[in-house]
Order: C-alpha cells, then structure tokens, then sequence
C-alpha cells in the first residue's frame, strides 16, 4: 500500500515553493493549468486550483517534514491506541459521574435497589447464576456503607485518570512528541497495579489490557526512538530529513554542481584550443603505413657449433707414410690419403 497516496488523500497535498532558485526550478513546472508544484509528501505535481494544497514559501531549511510511507503507518497504529483511549476515558469519565451522583442521592438509590432487588433475584434465578455469590450484588451493596468522604476521593481520582487516557489518546491522536512521551511515561506507571490485579485474580479483560499496554509501551520507545533509544530525537528528525524530497533535491543539486566544476577545466581548454586560428596550430606529419617491402627486418640468428681443431699436417703425413706392416691394427692396406691443398699427391705403385 502506498501510504503516502493515502495520506495526501485524507490530509491534501503539501507543497513548498523554496527562495533558492535552482532549488526552486526542481520543484515546479509549468502546465496548461498553471504552475504545478511537487508535493512533499507523494512526490506528485499538483497545482492549487484543482486540488485541495497547503503551499508555503521560504527557504529551504524551513521546509515542511510532513510524514511519508512508513511514518503513514506509524501514525495510523498510534490512532488505533488513540481510541482505545478514548473508549477509557470515556468508561472513567461516566463511572466517576456515576459515583458523584451516587454521593448526593445515595438514599433514593438505596430505596430503589432495594424495591427491585426481588426481581434482580429472580433473574438470576432463570440465567442459572447464584445471587448469593454475585460479586457485583455485594459490590452495589458495600457501596451504601461507604462514607461521603470516601466517595469524594473515588470520583476525584475516576476523574484524573479519565483525564490522563484523554490526553495520552489526543497526544497519540495528534502524533506529537509529548504525547508519545506522555502515553509512554502514564502506562508504564499502571503496568505494576495491572500485574498485581493478575496475581490476585486473572481474568481475560485484565490480560487483555496487560498487554495492550506493553504494546504500546515497547512500540513507542523503539519507533519513536523515545529516551534516547536508537539515536534518539536527533536521528528521528534525521530520517524525516534525507527521506524528504527537498532534502532529495538538494542532494541531486550539489552532485550537478560537482559535476560541473570538475568539467571546467576541460571546457576552458577546448575554448582556448578553439579560439587559436588553424594557420597556427601545429601540424603533424600525416603518418602513412608502411609497405611489405619498406619495413625494417630483423636479422635471424642461426646457432654456431663449436668445430674441433685441425690436426697438425706433420702428424697427418706420419700416419699416412707409415708402412702397413708396422700398423697394428691395419690388416688390409690403408686406404690412400686424401690430397692436401699445397702438398703433392701420393706417387704411383
């Protein structure tokens, strides 16, 4: 559900028309029907004459923080305990009536029970209840003995605490700070009476309001951040703040404006860059690629082998010219000798 929607539709829109002007231009457009303002609680474009708007002007730190989505929602679950309070005060307010003209016409009171105090037996008789044991009979009848005294105090104190769940229900009702304060601090004062009246006897209306009123209690301190719970008033009015759409738009504002400072720089030298005239600018050589056959090779290096040293040639012509038969290993002649460069070739057989 939106919850916004349905607040702008019970209350009306909200709009605000800051003194900054770049602020104000994000915040309004124009339209075939007029100005059309942002509202602040739905974000929609409104314009006053076909809607039901409350529109202010001013800066921009006294902008309204009407609540919007889940403070919606919290405010409707307050109202709920609201008339709960009410229905007490209500109940309170006509028992301590009650018991005031109860003081000052105890005696026609008295001779009328006791007229219809036959038929109260009778009835009794035919739902199936015990009259002797009828805790509300007795309670009727403890009531005449009571002195005027007593009866004073009793309305007087029926009559403060109607008006303080009045006051917890109009705080709740209005959504204001005292009054979350005021409705916590006034039901926790009551929690012990009500677990004591658990301990004596329990019964489903006494648990019933044990723990409405836990409720309300726990749900106050930890959503409204109460007593300094979870940052406290500071960081509650911090919510409403970057959750509204003015807070939104300022944000977007200042990145834009960033943004605009950091390309400056960039802009200023393209201008200055633009403004020198083509004949003076510096020229590059037009770069061509190169062909196949005009690019530079690369010499390729083949590996070199180590090559044994030569044997002397005095040697080579001792082996050559040894007789076969002083050769140890030779058994068939040796093969003739290569020709050396220089030397002449062996002489015929």
């Amino acid at each position: 559900m939106e919850w916004s929607l349905f607040g702008c539709a019970r209350n009306g829109h909200v709009t605000f028309a800051p003194d900054e002007p770049e602020l104000r231009n994000r915040l309004m457009t124009p339209t075939a029907g007029g100005t059309a303002w942002r509202c602040l609680r739905c974000g929609t474009f409104v314009t006053h004459g076909l809607h039901r708007t409350e529109h202010r002007t001013g800066p921009a730190a006294a902008a309204p923080l009407p609540r919007r989505g889940k403070e919606l929602r919290d405010e409707l679950i307050l109202r709920v305990f609201a008339v709960e309070r009410f229905i007490r005060f209500v109940v309170f307010a006509a028992a301590a009536y009650g018991v005031w003209r109860f003081k000052y016409d105890r005696g026609h009171i008295q001779q009328a029970f006791n007229h219809d105090l036959p038929a109260i037996r009778e009835l009794y008789t035919d739902l199936g209840f015990n009259f002797d044991h009828s805790k509300l009979i007795g309670l009727i009848q403890h009531s005449f003995t009571l002195t005027g005294r007593t009866l004073t105090y009793l309305a007087i104190g029926l009559v403060i605490y109607s008006l303080i769940e009045l006051a917890e229900g109009v705080g709740l009702w209005l959504g204001q700070r005292w009054g979350e304060y005021f409705a916590m601090v006034a039901t926790s004062i009551f929690l012990p009476y009500e677990v004591y009246d658990l301990t004596v006897k329990v019964t489903w209306l006494r648990v019933g309001a044990l723990v409405v009123n836990l409720l309300l209690v726990v749900y106050l301190v930890w959503s409204k951040r109460l007593f300094g719970v979870r940052g406290g008033k500071q960081a509650y009015e911090a919510r409403l703040r970057t959750e509204s759409f003015i807070a939104a738009e300022q944000t977007a504002l200042a990145a834009a404006q960033q943004a605009q400072q950091a390309e400056q720089p960039t802009r200023a030298a393209r201008s200055a860059e633009e403004s020198v005239p083509l004949s003076e600018r510096p020229t590059l050589p037009d770069e061509k690629p190169l062909l196949p056959s005009e690019q530079p090779t690369v010499p390729v290096r083949r590996p070199v082998f180590p090559v044994p040293p030569a044997a002397p040639r005095t040697a080579m012509l001792r082996v050559a010219r040894r007789p076969a038969a002083e050769s140890p290993v030779a058994q068939e002649p040796p093969a003739e000798p290569a020709a050396l460069p220089g030397l002449p070739g062996p002489a015929p057989r």
